[in-house]
């Protein structure tokens, strides 16, 4: 029974996100909704029960720690990972290097799109 609810939502999921990708716009605005009402559920939740400021930073400090999100959330993947190879943040970059890293980029989605269509074909 919980398979198959999984299941149903995972192609529900997959469904949506295939559709969404093509309206980048409204597929930013859903997400930016439904992190701010999750977030002021959370938020509530922890008003209702009288939750005291101090011991939620404490709890959610240590929730991020043991799940190993603490890093990442404050500070993103991206941000670390363009500090470990020593990258430059946009704003110091040149033209010809946002160029020459949009063509990279284009390269590796025409190489998804072009496995993404030969999987398709394979299922069929």
């Amino acid at each position: 029974m919980t398979k198959s609810i999984l299941k149903f939502f995972d192609k529900l999921e997959d469904k949506i996100r295939s559709k969404l990708s093509r309206l980048p716009m409204i597929y930013a605005f859903l997400g930016g909704v439904g992190v701010v009402l999750f977030w002021r559920g959370v938020w509530h939740a922890a008003d209702d029960i009288n939750l005291d400021p101090i011991f939620s930073i404490i709890i959610g400090t240590i929730i991020l720690l043991v799940i190993g999100a603490f890093v990442s959330t404050f500070i993103g993947n991206r941000l670390i990972i363009s500090g470990l190879y020593g990258e430059k943040k946009l704003g110091e970059k040149t033209k010809e290097e946002i160029d020459e890293e949009k063509g990279q980029i284009q390269k590796l989605q025409n190489t998804v799109n072009r496995i993404e269509k030969e999987i398709t074909e394979i299922k069929k």
